[in-house]
């Protein structure tokens, strides 16, 4: 009953895939990025200019997922009880009670984070690291799973902070979303003039199926030459890094396990260098400070140099 359902779960995971891939147009590798920080319950970062779909990806995620889903718009005024929540005094019982803010949900999109102050950006420090939050003294859990969606204007935009590289260490992966081609432009444009873009979306894979997955991913076997692979390139990274950041070890346990969620998503039981080759640069691109493409020039000659066994 377990293997039938796990293998149930993955094909819904390959439609929730092509859903995406409909709407999103142009977006494959990212899409596919996506779904494997879910598997790997890990945080994921998404960077570009406004109006390119960030939003639009992980709203149209929520609706093909059962789980609980805020939205929590980051501006200049955004206090962190606004996220984590508050103590209210009850006349009544005379105690606090707490009200739960928009963070006790399964997915919380983090929508523009980088506009709020540093203070409140590391409102979320303890959340994503935890799974819980600390108000008033007082530890609260987070539902299961957790993961939170953010994403990021350039630096070059106006109003926005510089995330710290504490926060930054704890998404998974980045991923970018850019200007598509002319050609699918065209072919956005058609999609949204269509009538089949305003149908209703349906759920297709349930919490629980999800789960079961994320468990699996802890299953996926990473030989010794996988390891040594993983901290070849890691070490690469650390001697030949010309920027003014570096990387901390749970770098390498996320590209460990994202590599992982990889192989399932292929349905693989072992994990191969490929799959550490394509989430290297998602898991490593935002933890280094020297500009996006600089520091994926550098990232893909260390690809290019680092044997593979």
């Amino acid at each position: 009953m377990y293997v039938s359902e796990f293998v149930s779960s993955l094909e819904k995971v390959q439609i929730i895939k092509k859903e995406i891939e409909t709407s999103i147009l142009g977006a494959g590798e990212q899409i596919d990025l996506l779904l494997i920080a879910i598997l790997a319950k890990g945080h994921l970062l998404i960077e570009g200019e406004p109006g390119l779909g960030k939003s639009s990806m992980v709203s149209l995620l929520s609706k093909l997922i059962d789980a609980k889903y805020a939205r929590i718009q980051f501006t200049s005024d955004l206090m962190p009880s606004d996220i984590l929540g508050y103590s209210l005094y009850n006349e009544e019982r005379k105690n606090f009670d707490f009200v739960r803010g928009p963070i006790f949900n399964n997915v919380v999109l983090a929508d523009e984070i980088n506009r709020s102050s540093p203070r409140v950006q590391s409102a979320l420090l303890e959340a994503m690291n935890e799974n819980q939050v600390t108000v008033d003294g007082y530890s609260h859990n987070l539902p299961e799973p957790f993961m939170v969606i953010a994403t990021q204007n350039p630096l070059s935009s106006a109003g926005t902070f510089p995330l710290p590289d504490a926060e930054l260490d704890r998404f998974l992966l980045s991923i970018t979303l850019k200007t598509p081609s002319a050609k699918i432009q065209k072919d956005i444009l058609r999609l949204h003039l269509a009538e089949s873009s305003k149908q209703s979306t349906e759920l297709i894979l349930k919490i629980h199926e999800l789960t079961i997955l994320q468990e699996s991913v802890n299953q996926i076997h990473v030989s010794d030459l996988v390891m040594q692979y993983i901290i070849d390139l890691t070490e690469a990274v650390r001697v030949q890094n010309p920027f003014d950041s570096s990387i901390s070890i749970r770098a390498s346990l996320n590209l460990s396990r994202a590599s992982q969620a990889s192989a399932l998503m292929d349905g693989r039981k072992d994990v191969f260098p490929d799959d550490v080759k394509k989430v290297f640069m998602a898991c490593y691109a935002h933890r280094l400070h020297g500009g996006r493409g600089g520091v994926e020039s550098f990232l893909q000659k260390l690809l290019d140099e680092v044997p593979v066994p």
